[in-house]
């Protein structure tokens, strides 16, 4: 038996509840309110993460002496590597297991929202069905018709906290110690274009059914807000390129 089917009718129960609310936008309300009960239930996933990318970021200088160091001993420079892990209690894969276990998750909401459940697709935001698309909404209005006003409002959500995103980004890379810069070529531009693609978020909204889109937009903004909380204080360095002890987080 296919989980989406159960996960619809329970999400069709919870929009009956919201009707006296939102009206015929109830369905469009709670995917935005599964969408965020489901990403506060993961939230101890992304500390998770969080706390093994700063374990990593605050070890960045350290590693690219070593790497300096032993550049003509692969050996030594693993054993180096190995015994600066395991002295302070880090790992070269931290917080990479939180993050995929996040994934599977990520999956079935997309999927539940943008193939639809329990005549999910059916219901309406604003009178925009959430079964539709932007195309849709150009050939029924154009962009400044009823339907078209409602991707309007999505388009600029997702415009300001990639903007966002990109200003958070730039101002990291300002404050990032010169011995944690890009060692591979072209690095450093790739770091700088990076931030850039989540305006790509735009395409995604304006191909993917509304109701698809609402879980985007409302998951990439919760994202945005989840990361700037959790890297509020970032590790330092001191200024021959040490990370000072206490940037490193201890072993939890």
């Amino acid at each position: 038996m296919s989980v989406f089917g159960p996960l619809g009718t329970l999400l069709a129960h919870g929009a009956e509840a919201l009707t006296p609310l939102f009206g015929a936008s109830a369905t469009a309300a709670a995917i935005v309110l599964c969408t965020l009960a489901v990403r506060a239930a993961l939230h101890p996933l992304a500390r998770a993460a969080a706390r093994g990318e700063r374990a990593r970021a605050a070890l960045a200088p350290q590693l690219t002496a070593l790497q300096r160091k032993h550049r003509n001993d692969p050996e030594k420079l693993r054993r180096a590597t190995t015994e600066l892990y395991a002295t302070t209690g880090a790992s070269p894969l931290a917080g990479c297991l939180p993050s995929l276990l996040q994934l599977p998750v990520f999956f079935v909401m997309y999927h539940l929202f943008s193939t639809g459940g329990a005549g999910l697709l059916g219901h309406t935001l604003l009178g925009a069905p959430l079964g539709g698309h932007f195309t849709q909404a150009l050939a029924d209005g154009g962009p400044f018709g009823p339907h078209g006003l409602v991707y309007l409002g999505l388009f600029a959500l997702v415009g300001a906290v990639a903007t966002w995103n990109v200003r958070r980004a730039r101002t990291a890379a300002a404050r990032r110690p010169e011995a944690t810069a890009p060692a591979l070529p072209g690095g450093a531009a790739l770091t700088k274009a990076l931030p850039l693609l989540s305006y790509a978020t735009l395409l995604t909204v304006a191909v993917v059914p509304l109701a698809a889109a609402l879980y985007v937009v409302t998951t990439t903004a919760w994202t945005a807000c989840e990361r700037a909380l959790l890297h509020r204080d970032r590790p330092a360095a001191d200024p021959d390129g040490d990370v000072r002890p206490d940037a490193v987080p201890a072993r939890t």
